[in-house]
């Protein structure tokens, strides 16, 4: 299982996007994954692995969890560094 050692936000302060952050994590404190985003969906807030354009146009994930385990804890523990960030923006 990861051990995630540090995950710094980014908040987008802009109300007509769906996007709300942009996070840094740290694995190990050794290994960043830069770029993962913090979406509104159309129920909830999900996030969104680094990605890139593909020729056809399709996005594809540079970096991203193999099972669902692994995508749940991280997206428990970003939505968890999101939400305290907002709460000390309003500070």
């Amino acid at each position: 299982m990861l051990n995630i050692t540090d995950i710094r936000v980014r908040l987008i302060k802009k109300e007509d996007l769906k996007l709300k952050a942009v996070v840094d994590i740290t694995i190990d404190g050794c290994f960043v994954v830069h770029e993962v985003k913090v979406v509104q969906g159309p129920e909830k807030l999900y996030i969104s692995m680094p990605n890139r354009k593909a020729p056809n146009g399709d996005y594809k994930d540079i970096a991203h969890p193999l099972d669902t385990e692994t995508r749940t804890m991280l997206e428990s523990k970003v939505l968890e560094a999101y939400e305290k960030a907002l709460k000390e923006d309003a500070e």
